[in-house]
């Protein structure tokens, strides 16, 4: 049995957009779940967060992926989210799921760069 790659597609809010993504997931989510299904889709999760929603999709190969994001009820949904230029992240794994952003603290540089070398001869 072959192991499924998981693909996520975020779909964020805009504050411009009459429509939220959860409105968009309610009115696209039995046509992209239909094509899931007819095209092999491993199994898909929807996710909602704050900022929007995330649809987790597993293929086993990476080519049935390709052909499904290539249909055009897959193409047209897409198309359809509330910000189609900043508002939507198709990426490889799973998505939506990182906390907010901690800068980590500076560490102490080694102090291999403090030691004085000797002088070419």
């Amino acid at each position: 049995m072959q192991a499924a790659d998981w693909w996520s597609i975020e779909i964020l809010d805009a504050e411009h957009a009459h429509t939220s993504a959860t409105a968009w997931r309610d009115a696209h989510a039995q046509a992209l779940a239909e094509s899931l299904v007819t095209n092999g889709a491993a199994s898909w999760k929807w996710f909602e967060h704050s900022w929007g929603v995330v649809l987790e999709v597993a293929f086993h190969e990476e080519r049935a992926w390709l052909a499904w994001r290539d249909l055009p009820g897959t193409r047209a949904a897409l198309d359809a989210v509330p910000d189609p230029v900043n508002g939507l992240l198709v990426h490889r794994g799973h998505g939506g799921a990182s906390g907010s952003y901690v800068p980590r603290e500076p560490r102490i540089a080694p102090a291999a760069d403090r030691v004085e070398l000797p002088e070419p001869v």
